[in-house]
């Protein structure tokens, strides 16, 4: 039987890792397009209980100032490489778009679904950015629970980051990995006596 399209192009997704990602990035229209289709995932109760803030250009030198610094304050004693590890997390990428979950606590729809939109936002996200012919990659790491990088991104209080998705030409072909058998996965409920 043949493979629908659509299938092979989820068979085909791939990680570049972010360091493996340059310019171009994508333009404004492209950019667009990829967050429409990004945002076409299930929503229980029509909450759209995401938004996007983009970190491009110079914001990019920027996050990773304040990366650097925010690491030295919660650790003084930080070696130097980690310190440069985070000055430079966010400058690799020509785009980093940032996917924030808006939860809204006591709603009749449960956070745990709301934050399940804002992930499948990001799966997503990362199978658009592909179709439109870009290498992609989802991380989060330690600034994606930080405090002081959640205010300085503008995030409210019921608001956390989802994932920094990296987007950019990439520099090399995307590694494959062993994926898992679904049969190996799979269980059959036999029902209740």
């Amino acid at each position: 039987m043949p493979t629908p399209e659509l299938l092979q192009a989820l068979d085909q997704r791939r990680s570049v890792p972010s360091k493996q990602l340059r310019d171009p990035g994508p333009d404004q229209a492209t950019l667009l397009r990829i967050l429409r289709s990004a945002s076409r995932v299930p929503d229980h109760g029509k909450l759209v209980p995401f938004r996007f803030v983009r970190i491009q250009g110079q914001a990019r030198q920027a996050m990773g100032e304040l990366l650097a610094a925010r690491t030295l304050a919660l650790d003084p004693q930080a070696p130097a490489s980690a310190v440069e590890k985070d000055r430079h997390r966010f400058s690799h990428a020509p785009l980093v778009v940032t996917v924030v979950a808006c939860l809204r606590p006591g709603h009749k729809v449960p956070l745990e679904e709301q934050w399940l939109t804002a992930g499948s936002v990001c799966f997503a996200l990362l199978q658009a950015a592909q179709a439109a012919g870009f290498g992609a990659q989802w991380l989060t790491g330690w600034p994606a629970y930080d405090a002081e990088v959640h205010a300085a991104l503008g995030l409210g209080p019921d608001e956390r980051i989802a994932g920094f998705m990296h987007l950019g030409t990439a520099a090399m072909e995307a590694p494959e990995r062993e994926r898992p058998d679904p049969a190996d996965l799979l269980t059959d409920w036999p029902g209740r006596d």
